[in-house]
């Protein structure tokens, strides 16, 4: 087996980047295939903490190619940043490609993702208005910029102005704002265009080739199955394909090339942003999974909405995704718990469903069937072996399991690397 996909099996913000960089240590590439700096994945390691938003997870190992793939809208402004913080922390950035087909988040994106959202109102998707919805519109209306457009300057130039044409009379005749430059913004890009030269290639080539030669590849998914365009809580989701079925798509390669699928699930739940989450905490015990997670966005900063484990959509994630195993990330929040919770049905109107349903106003109206397991009250911080772990942590785990209709292969404790316990044998 050659090609591991990794799937946020929740609302995101699950412990992915985490996971993705110590699996890369025994990975030769990294791909991310879909999303865009919208997305946050946080490492720790030899006591600095690193935050990814393009960059793949991996390129924190010196012999692994990391790629951004077609799949994903990149921001160009945005990542040469992200680049250079890392070029401080002395991170060798020489093995990071860029595929010449990812399609390029412009500054009218930014505008019109802000301009859109305010005029919802009430309504709003909470986005993070990183210009990633208007960019993911473009590219299926057919009239978006790609990488390799920015490196022909005079077809960047003529795509530009027929697009920005068409922008400033949706900003200025709909929203009444003021037009953008089009001098400015071609001059801005095409700077960013000739900085990341150097790592702008054709990856499908490179990716079909390591997979041909037998090298292990990690495809490393953003966001979470649940906010997946078609399968999410709709229209509360993200503008791209957060499944496994895109992931081979995003990178380039064929979907049969994918060997295993491995789910990331919190030890509870969280979300940012609108949209209904039938086991959201309101009191105080939502406020303790909070502090204790950090769960504030990575990038937005925004605090996440907390609540237990929801069992019934894990399991519609599972069988979506057709998941080889699952990951329970960040099992330590959990310590100080007194009892814990497991949702495993939602109750909507005189019945008891086992399945999310797709009507918005229906998954509203669920109410959580709980089934409550003492905590352990104990640090799992130090446990490395699934004995370490206290006996009422592993009954939870082997519910959640069951419940999954998945096995259980890592169980996170911590933050940092090797902070994990492997139960099971990953492809590599």
């Amino acid at each position: 087996m050659t090609v591991l996909a990794t799937i946020g099996a929740q609302w995101g913000d699950e412990g992915k980047g985490k996971l993705v960089d110590e699996i890369a240590a025994r990975t030769e590439y990294v791909v991310r295939y879909q999303g865009g700096s919208n997305a946050g994945h946080r490492v720790v390691f030899d006591d600095n903490e690193f935050s990814f938003h393009l960059v793949p997870a991996g390129i924190l190992h010196p012999s692994v190619t990391c790629i951004i793939g077609n799949g994903v809208v990149v921001d160009p402004r945005g990542l040469l940043g992200e680049m250079e913080s890392l070029r401080k922390m002395g991170v060798d950035l020489s093995r990071l490609l860029i595929s010449e087909r990812a399609h390029v988040v412009m500054p009218y994106h930014f505008v019109l993702d802000r301009l859109e959202e305010e005029s919802r109102g009430d309504d709003k998707i909470g986005t993070v208005m990183r210009g990633i919805g208007p960019a993911y519109v473009d590219k299926y209306s057919r009239v978006g910029i790609r990488m390799a457009d920015l490196l022909d300057v005079d077809q960047f130039r003529a795509k530009l102005a027929s697009v920005l044409a068409q922008k400033n009379r949706m900003i200025t005749q709909i929203y009444g704002q003021q037009p953008l430059s089009l001098e400015e913004i071609h001059t801005e890009y095409v700077g960013y265009a000739q900085r990341l030269a150097p790592h702008i290639v054709d990856t499908q080539i490179v990716l079909q080739k390591a997979v041909g030669e037998g090298k292990p590849v990690l495809l490393e998914g953003a966001q979470g199955s649940l906010l997946d365009i078609d399968f999410g809580t709709y229209p509360f989701v993200t503008s791209s394909s957060t499944v496994v079925g895109n992931a081979a798509m995003g990178a380039g390669l064929p979907p049969r090339s994918i060997d295993y699928v491995l789910g990331v699930y919190k030890a509870y739940i969280t979300r940012v942003g609108s949209g209904p989450m039938p086991t959201e905490l309101f009191n105080g015990e939502g406020d303790a999974l909070r502090e204790a997670g950090h769960e504030y966005g990575t990038t937005s900063g925004r605090p996440r909405r907390c609540g237990w484990f929801d069992a019934v959509v894990g399991r519609y994630v599972a069988r979506l995704n057709g998941l080889d195993s699952a990951a329970i990330m960040k099992l330590d929040v959990l310590d100080a718990m007194p009892v814990v919770k497991i949702c495993t049905g939602y109750k909507l109107g005189a019945q008891v469903i086992k399945a999310p349903p797709a009507n918005l106003n229906d998954l509203a109206a669920c109410e959580p069937v709980y089934e409550e397991w003492p905590g352990w009250q104990t640090s799992t911080s130090d446990a490395r072996t699934w004995e370490d772990l206290p006996e009422q942590a592993r009954t939870y785990l082997k519910r959640i399991e069951e419940l999954l209709e998945t096995p259980l292969a890592v169980v996170s404790v911590g933050p940092g690397r090797g902070h994990s316990i492997y139960l099971r044998d990953l492809p590599f």
